[in-house]
C-alpha cells in the first residue's frame, strides 16, 4: 500500500540542499564566516545580497567568488551599519525596490570587543590589568554590535521574510528563517580574556531562543549557528585581496584545547548555513560547529 512518503531520489544532496529561487540576506557579508554563507547559498542556486559598512570589501567579495555555475548570484548592498536603525531601514526599502521577499536573513556581523587576560591571582594586579585595558564604552560597542544589531536587523527585516510565506511567496509556513552568529564563546565558561565578547555572544544566544518562540507567531524560524574557530578577520585580524583570511592549523593546535586539531573548513561552515536554511523543522537550536572544543572546555 502506498503510504506517499519520499522516493529514494529526493534525497540526493543536491536536492535536499537546492536553493534556487531563494533571496537571502547576509550582514557581515564580504569576509570571513559571511562571506562562506554568501559562497555556499549562491553556489546552490540562490540570491545572496551582502551588507557591511565597507562597500569597497562587499564589490571585491562578489566580484572574487563570482561563479555562475551554481546559478546563484552574490550583490553587494548598502553600506549598512547595523548599528544605526536609519541605515537598516534604507537597505530595506532599497531591497524592496529589487524582491518582494527574502527567504533568509543572516545576521552576522559582529566585533570582538576588548581584552584583558584575567590571569592574575592578585586582586590588586588582576584589578589593574583589567581596569587599563577595558572600557565601558568597548563593552557598549560590543553589545551594541553582537546583540542589539541583531535584534533590529530582523525586526527591520520581518514583512520582508513574512512576504515569502504563501499566499504571498512560494513558500509554507515556517520556511522564511534568520540565522544569528552566534559563537563557542557564548556558551562556555571560560572567559579566553575577553569578557565583553563571550557575554554578548551568550545574549546572542538567549536572543536566539527569545526570537524564535516569539517570531514563530509570524511565521519565522529563529535558528543560531556558534562557530569555532573559522578563518576570518576576527581571527587573523586581516583578509586578502579576495576577502579571504588563512588561519593555520598550527595556530590552533598551540592552544591545547581543540580535539579536531585544526581550524574549521569553509565548506564545513557552508554546509551548516544550507542545513538551517532549507530544514523547515528546526527552529529555536543553537548548533555548534567548533571541532569538539565545548567536550573539552567547561561549558
Amino acid at each position: 500500500m502506498a503510504t506517499g512518503g519520499a522516493s529514494t531520489h529526493h534525497f540526493n544532496a543536491s536536492k535536499l540542499f537546492d536553493a534556487s529561487g531563494y533571496v537571502c540576506v547576509i550582514t557581515g557579508g564580504g569576509t570571513g564566516i559571511g562571506l562562506m554563507a554568501a559562497q555556499s547559498l549562491a553556489a546552490n542556486g540562490a540570491k545572496v545580497y551582502i551588507l557591511g559598512r565597507r562597500m569597497e570589501a562587499l564589490e571585491k567579495a562578489a566580484k572574487s567568488h563570482h561563479d555562475p555555475s551554481g546559478g546563484g548570484q552574490i550583490i553587494p548592498l548598502g553600506p549598512c551599519d547595523v548599528t544605526k536603525k536609519e541605515d537598516l531601514q534604507k537597505v530595506v526599502k532599497e531591497l524592496e525596490g529589487k524582491e518582494t521577499y527574502i527567504n533568509m536573513l543572516m545576521c552576522n556581523a559582529g566585533v570582538g570587543g576588548p581584552k584583558a587576560p584575567p590571569e592574575q591571582e592578585d586582586a590588586k594586579d588582576l584589578k589593574k590589568n583589567i581596569w587599563e585595558n577595558e572600557s565601558v564604552e568597548a563593552w557598549n560597542d560590543c553589545y551594541n554590535v553582537d546583540v542589539t544589531a541583531v535584534y533590529f536587523t530582523t525586526v527591520a527585516f520581518m514583512p520582508l521574510l513574512q512576504a515569502a510565506i504563501k499566499p504571498k511567496g512560494p513558500l509554507e509556513n515556517f520556511s522564511p528563517s534568520v540565522i544569528t552568529t552566534s559563537s563557542m564563546s557564548g556558551l562556555m565558561r571560560n572567559s579566553q580574556g575577553h569578557f565583553a565578547y563571550n557575554t554578548a555572544k551568550g545574549a546572542t544566544v538567549q536572543l536566539t531562543k527569545l526570537m524564535s518562540a516569539e517570531f514563530m507567531k509570524a511565521g519565522v524560524r529563529v535558528n543560531s549557528i556558534a562557530p569555532g574557530y573559522f578563518p576570518s578577520e576576527m581571527t587573523t585580524k586581516e583578509s586578502g585581496d579576495d576577502q579571504k583570511s588563512e588561519l593555520p592549523h598550527e595556530q590552533i593546535q598551540e592552544k591545547g584545547h581543540v580535539p579536531s586539531a585544526r581550524a574549521g573548513k569553509e565548506e564545513e561552515m557552508g554546509m551548516a548555513v544550507l542545513f538551517l536554511t532549507k530544514n523547515e523543522y528546526v527552529n529555536g537550536q543553537i548548533l555548534a560547529v567548533e571541532g569538539g572544543v565545548l567536550n573539552v572546555v567547561s561549558s
